[in-house]
């Protein structure tokens, strides 16, 4: 197994895109996971040049780009599960351009957590909602391969969202669609929503496993929680995870600086 480790860009939103891969790389990460709404409130203003810039300035700095995350944020009225067709059809769309632009980019992994516009709305039914996403899902996934990109799904915690709670819910929807682009990401302070041993859900999820978010408990970086991580890397180990460990901190109580370090030394230090 690689040890290879990123972070998310949205914890340092003061800095220049070019200063926030140059800290990366300074303070060992390898790679970078873009939230878009950083960069832009819709990302088909940006330009082939810019793309193309993104892509030199991660490459200088010896970066590179995982993919992105926070798919949704922007542009407002966005949601994947809403009974208005046409709102689902402008959110599939939509998709499908940010399935382009990480390919731009030289990404290959679009998470898609979005809690709140993937939630059930009152009005529709579960069975409704499952229905539509898993639609949705299948056009993008079209896309997804013709960009050599891949969709991850995420189960997200209960506080978060309503719908796709539990890593057994999401390997259901991709089996469901039954396209190779469609995979699953974990996250470990969600994986500590559903009551089951962390070690033993990513063994679960096993070769569907695509990208993972190393947090903790708390929602702070990993090892500042009750996460056990050396049975999380032993598990991740067992299933030949090659993927990226991406650092995604919701607690910032810190300065981001401090976050990345103490998150970067103790990866090193559970991984060694």
């Amino acid at each position: 197994m690689t040890s290879r480790f990123s972070i998310c860009n949205e914890l340092f939103s003061d800095l220049s895109s070019e200063a926030t891969f140059r800290m990366a790389a300074d303070l060992g990460y390898s790679g970078i996971e873009i939230a878009p709404f950083t960069l832009t409130d819709d990302v088909r203003k940006l330009t082939k040049n810019d793309r193309d810039s993104l892509k030199r300035l991660a490459s200088s700095n010896n970066i590179e780009i995982v993919g992105i995350h926070w798919i949704l944020i922007t542009p407002e009225g966005l949601h994947i599960t809403h009974p208005d067709a046409s709102i689902r059809n402008r959110t599939k769309e939509y998709i499908i351009e940010l399935l382009r632009f990480t390919a731009d980019i030289g990404g290959r992994i679009v998470v898609l957590g979005s809690p709140k516009q993937r939630r059930i709305l009152e009005g529709t039914t579960r069975n409704e909602v499952w229905m539509s996403m898993s639609q949705m899902l299948g056009e993008c996934c079209e896309e997804a391969a013709k960009s050599n990109v891949y969709i991850c799904l995420e189960p997200l915690s209960r506080d978060q969202t309503n719908f796709i709670n539990t890593a057994e819910e999401a390997m259901e929807m991709v089996k469901v669609v039954g396209h190779p682009n469609l995979r699953v990401i974990l996250d470990v302070y969600s994986m500590s929503d559903e009551g089951n041993p962390l070690d033993t859900i990513i063994r679960r999820v096993g070769p569907l496993l695509a990208h993972f978010h190393a947090n903790d408990t708390n929602g702070k970086g990993p090892g500042q929680g009750n996460a056990d991580y050396p049975s999380i890397v032993r598990a991740l180990r067992d299933i030949r995870y090659e993927g990226y460990v991406s650092v995604e901190v919701f607690d910032r109580s810190q300065a981001p600086v401090a976050i990345a370090t103490d998150s970067i030394n103790n990866l090193k230090r559970f991984f060694r």
